[in-house]
């Protein structure tokens, strides 16, 4: 499928950073940040805690977060590392997607927005055998994926585990069936498309603890920035414009 090898270029370019609003929702917290992609990994401003803007203690906590984080490079570092293990394993679960499943056409859908997108439905794959822990979960997700036809890019993909799944010969963990992820794309600006939308609602155990997984990540007011910009100078812009923010609201 043409538009998964396209997902796979795109995830190793990052010739067309941007910034952007996230929102991310739990049961238990919402909290919304400005984003910015840098050189050196993301930065964020932390701008509401439950819809509302963010307490004193907390503004003073999220300034003084900053400060450490210009003070010691390491920090800003040890962060952009762990970015790019996560896009390590993300690439891990995208290059086995066209050998993981069988897909069906299951005919256009147009979408809300009024795009017409070629839909398919994917099964697991029997001859699939898992490379790593991180595309175990493949083996047991029904799912629904949605192409834009125009741009070869992924619009929509959704999968439910259809059995429980364990890691590591279940020593390390299982997620059990029924769990789901959601995500939406598009095209924010420019050709360069981003994520829009996540949502994750999973339950499990990990080691001997059990964990729910449920959160829901909207991001819009996307802006390009330079590809030049490091994470200092990306600090400064988000404390300009949060004091442009500030002096407007008053």
């Amino acid at each position: 499928m043409c538009a998964l090898q396209n997902e796979i270029s795109a995830a190793q370019d990052v010739s067309h950073p941007m910034q952007y609003r996230l929102r991310k929702s739990s049961p238990r917290l919402t909290t919304t940040k400005q984003m910015v992609e840098t050189r050196d990994g993301l930065v964020a401003l932390l701008l509401a805690v439950n819809d509302s803007p963010p307490s004193a203690d907390d503004a003073q906590k999220e300034q003084a977060r900053l400060d450490a984080i210009l003070s010691d490079p390491s920090k800003q570092q040890h962060r952009k590392q762990s970015e790019d293990a996560d896009t390590q394993r993300a690439m891990k679960v995208l290059r086995s997607l066209p050998k993981a499943f069988l897909y069906q056409d299951a005919g256009p859908r147009t979408t809300d927005s009024g795009v017409t997108v070629e839909r398919y439905t994917f099964t697991p794959n029997p001859k699939f055998n898992p490379p790593d822990l991180e595309t175990q979960i493949l083996t047991q997700m029904t799912g629904e994926i949605w192409i834009d036809p125009a741009q070869q890019r992924v619009a929509h993909l959704e999968g439910q585990l259809q059995n429980d799944v364990d890691y590591g010969w279940g020593v390390l963990g299982r997620l059990y069936k029924g769990g789901s992820v959601a995500i939406d794309q598009a095209d924010v600006g420019g050709g360069v498309w981003h994520i829009t939308h996540f949502r994750m609602k999973m339950s499990g155990r990990v080691l001997f603890k059990s964990k729910v997984f449920d959160t829901t990540e909207e991001e819009t007011l996307f802006a390009p920035v330079s590809t030049s910009l490091d994470y200092k100078q990306a600090i400064q812009m988000l404390r300009g414009s949060q004091m442009s923010l500030v002096s407007n609201s008053r």
